[in-house]
């Protein structure tokens, strides 16, 4: 059972998180390595990627995590059964915004109901529960994956032995949802959204753009930037508009990284998913109360990893997590590595990332040599 480009319709209503069902639920999903009963690893995926985690003899492509998970990786597929889904919502495969509506014949669009993360939790957990694959070694969860892997974990206690939580948090930051509130504005802003209604090949280009930029400049640090590109100038002809063009080695960045990210997603699924993010509160899984949330997990141990230069899911939120994981009796590592490279920092920085990750998923058999 390894491969690409597998789906799976759900066999029975998916039950929301603030009420209703969605009927018809279909997920996109890969998997690398022999699935043995007892060493399955299920990564939830940030905002943007697809369950292409890494490379596959079907699909030799490389994944968005192609250093940490293959043989001999950190996350070795000669020993795990690696699991990854496009989440719920998203665009690459699984139903959301973009896909289409059966009591319409259209996309969803802004139809779609209201998105939150324990949906795309619970949508996977049902999935796997119809695979036969609902009992796991270990939840790994970067990002808007670690809020996905909690609300999993606070879902479907007891099936869950281990949690890798990367630069994540139990609950947005206010300066988290400043930006991506800003980010999906810019999207609604541009005419071409047309209220959500925009056919497929007419995506609000403009809006996503600049959505991307910004976010950008949120992903790395002004350290990392400093160095990179401190005040160099662009060679050559300049971009831009002609009065004002491009003039800075950074804006260049930018505009190279809105290029390859737009026409590749769909604006709606950004605004349901960037959302989900924003609304997700762990504490709403025990009226308030994030010690008794907690509580509820279930878990021989968990690892958290925060970036020290990362604004987004800043470092107090990774202690904050951890804390609230070692109160609750389960043994936690807290890991703050030394990284200029921000909250991008799991898909860039392999040097420090590599072994901590190789550390924590070790397995059984080979932690003594």
């Amino acid at each position: 059972m390894s491969g690409a480009g597998k789906t799976i319709t759900l066999e029975r209503a998916l039950p929301m998180w603030q009420g209703g069902e969605l009927e018809d639920v279909t997920l996109a999903y890969e998997t690398w390595g022999k699935d043995r009963g007892d060493n399955r690893v299920l990564i939830f995926t940030g905002l943007s990627p697809s369950a292409h985690a890494a490379s596959s003899p079907e699909d030799d492509s490389p994944g968005w995590w192609e250093d940490i998970i293959g043989p001999g990786k950190p996350l070795d597929t000669d020993h795990y059964h690696v699991i990854c889904f496009n989440s719920l919502g998203s665009c690459f495969g699984s139903t959301g915004p973009a896909s289409i509506n059966p009591a319409s014949g259209k996309p969803w669009a802004i139809d779609f109901p209201e998105l939150h993360i324990e949906d795309i939790a619970r949508s996977i957990g049902m999935a796997l529960e119809q695979l036969g694959l609902d009992e796991l070694d270990t939840i790994v969860g970067p990002s808007m994956g670690g809020m996905i892997g909690l609300a999993y974990l606070l879902l479907h206690p007891g099936k869950t032995r281990r949690f890798l939580s990367i630069s994540s948090a139990m609950a947005a930051d206010p300066y988290a949802i400043a930006v991506r509130s800003l980010q999906r504005e810019l999207i609604r802003s541009d005419a071409a959204w047309q209220d959500g209604r925009y056919a497929p090949d007419q995506q609000p280009i403009a809006g996503m753009r600049l959505a991307r930029k910004l976010g950008m400049t949120t992903y790395r640090s002004a350290t990392e930037w400093r160095q990179r590109f401190a005040r160099d100038r662009i060679a050559g002809e300049k971009p831009g508009h002609p009065a004002f063009p491009l003039e800075f080695e950074v804006e260049g960045y930018l505009e190279a990284a809105a290029e390859k990210f737009v026409g590749g997603f769909d604006a709606n699924c950004y605004q349901y998913l960037s959302r989900a993010m924003d609304l997700f509160d762990a504490a709403a899984h025990a009226g308030g109360d994030i010690d008794a949330a907690m509580d509820k997990l279930q878990l021989e141990s968990a690892h958290v990893i925060g970036v020290e230069t990362d604004i987004l899911f800043p470092p107090h939120q990774q202690r904050e997590l951890a804390r609230a994981i070692d109160a609750a009796g389960i043994p936690v590592e807290y890991t703050q590595m030394a990284s200029l490279q921000g909250h991008d920092a799991f898909l860039t920085d392999m040097e420090r990332f590599q072994p901590v990750i190789a550390e924590y998923l070790r397995p059984a058999d080979l932690r003594d040599d």
